[in-house]
């Protein structure tokens, strides 16, 4: 079947092109004085390229669906939800909930303005992005994140099954709860990292910030640095080579392994906490960032 194509229109209606299939739109706006919602909702097959959305709810039960050089201004609240075999490529996604209870997404080269983006999302890849959000990707699975530059708070609570590359993150009370999770090559800056994560791995990162990685079980730490790192691993289960020292470590549990050039202070104050932590003891703070 041809595809139908629409060039160059402006469309402000209620379900403007509901339930189209094998349809191309290319430049065309979703704006004006009807203000109209859910403009493709229940489509099959479409591809949306160079458009300016500024209503709400656009891109709601739709499957097979490919936007490129697409706007989406702040206006337009709740933009993807509950669509399938999605790719979002060169677009700005500005509008808050911006993509929720998803599957098998493609994101590339996209520039994110979103509180509570991608929650309960089930397999997604996202490249070459920057991204500001609060409680970013919520409870979803599936994630591959590559090159991607975050800025917000309390992101990737709750996930699983993620491999993170190449990411520059700057969170707080990043991971919590996370399961199934290895982070590579990446910055990590932020207060809390981490709590009651499960069966998480760090390799060749940085890490940046007070009290990380917390009652966690089966973590683990490849030739990381931690910077500015106080109060770690209280209450955790954690096999970790760190090249550079932190300021303190407390109560690491039994069966913990921790090898480092130098600590400023092993705190052990509650039973079953002996782990073992190898490197020389030396006076340090939070102040002091070790070459």
């Amino acid at each position: 079947m041809s595809e139908k194509i629409v060039e160059n229109k402006t469309f402000d209606g209620e379900r403007a092109l509901y339930g189209e299939r094998d349809l191309v739109v290319r430049n065309c706006r979703f704006d004006g004085p009807a203000d109209g919602e859910s403009a493709f909702k229940e489509c099959d097959n479409v591809t949306v390229e160079g458009a300016f959305m500024n209503l709400r709810y656009p891109f709601w039960h739709d499957r097979g669906l490919t936007l490129r050089g697409v706007e989406m201004t702040e206006l337009c609240r709740a933009a993807l939800w509950y669509s399938s075999d999605v790719t979002v490529e060169g677009c700005r996604l500005h509008g808050i909930k911006a993509l929720r209870e998803c599957a098998r997404v493609r994101m590339r080269g996209c520039d994110i303005v979103s509180p509570e983006f991608g929650w309960s999302t089930r397999g997604i890849e996202m490249v070459d992005c920057t991204a500001q959000s609060e409680y970013f990707m919520m409870r979803s699975c599936g994630l591959r994140f590559r090159n991607v530059r975050f800025a917000g708070k309390y992101s990737f609570q709750y996930i699983e099954d993620a491999v993170f590359e190449n990411c520059d993150l700057d969170t707080k009370d990043a991971f919590w709860h996370a399961k199934n999770v290895v982070v590579r090559n990446s910055r990590v800056r932020g207060e809390y990292l981490g709590w009651y994560n499960q069966n998480v791995t760090f390799e060749n990162c940085e890490i940046v910030g007070t009290q990380p990685l917390c009652y966690c079980e089966s973590l683990r730490l490849v030739n990381c640095r931690m910077d500015d790192c106080d109060l770690a691993f209280e209450r955790s289960h954690v096999q970790a080579t760190l090249t550079a020292p932190i300021v303190s470590v407390k109560n690491p549990l039994a069966g913990s392994h921790i090898v480092l050039p130098a600590v400023g202070e092993v705190i052990r104050d509650i039973d079953g906490a002996t782990g073992v932590v190898e490197g020389r003891v030396c006076s340090l703070s939070t102040s002091q960032r070790q070459p």
